[in-house]
């Protein structure tokens, strides 16, 4: 998938939009590097949005991962965040097959009962020279850490791919 773009894919059940799922380029340039692929290599899917629907949710992902992949034939991973402060637990991840990775923190600001995301920010404190918890200090929000779950979906079993070793506790 070229930088910077992102894939839209309408999802329609008897001829009716129910919504989209979207692929990204993802937060950061070093996505892949986990995994040891170059960026172009990786993306992030970065929404699913539907309206009331029939079909499980599952399905639809894997409809569009199947067009994104006939798309962009060197793409070899997806990666997904289930957001666990929003009650995501990655139930369509799991169900899917995908492979749970591990558990990342990134910064969210807070404004009353409003969540700001940091990326949301971070242009903006990378030009005033600031860290997060003074930005949100001066700006009188709480500064937090959210958690994610981290998913992947390997769209090429037949090359090899680096997966760090995955401990499962009982």
């Amino acid at each position: 998938m070229p930088t910077g773009k992102t894939v839209k894919i309408g999802a329609f059940e008897a001829g009716r939009f129910i919504g989209a799922v979207v692929f990204s380029r993802g937060a950061t340039p070093r996505i892949g590097s986990p995994y040891g692929l170059e960026q172009v290599e990786v993306c992030e899917l970065t929404r699913v949005a539907l309206d009331n629907h029939k079909a499980p949710v599952t399905q639809i992902i894997s409809e569009a991962l199947a067009m994104l992949k006939a798309l962009n034939p060197g793409l070899r991973l997806v990666i997904s965040y289930a957001a666990l402060e929003e009650g995501h637990h990655g139930g369509i991840y799991q169900a899917g097959n995908w492979i749970y990775e591990d558990c990342v923190a990134s910064h969210a600001f807070e404004d009353g009962d409003k969540l700001v995301h940091g990326r949301t920010m971070s242009l903006r404190i990378k030009r005033l020279g600031m860290t997060y918890a003074e930005y949100a200090k001066s700006l009188g929000f709480e500064h937090r850490y959210n958690h994610s779950a981290n998913y992947i979906k390997h769209l090429n079993p037949n090359k090899p791919l680096y997966v760090k070793k995955i401990y499962i506790k009982p």
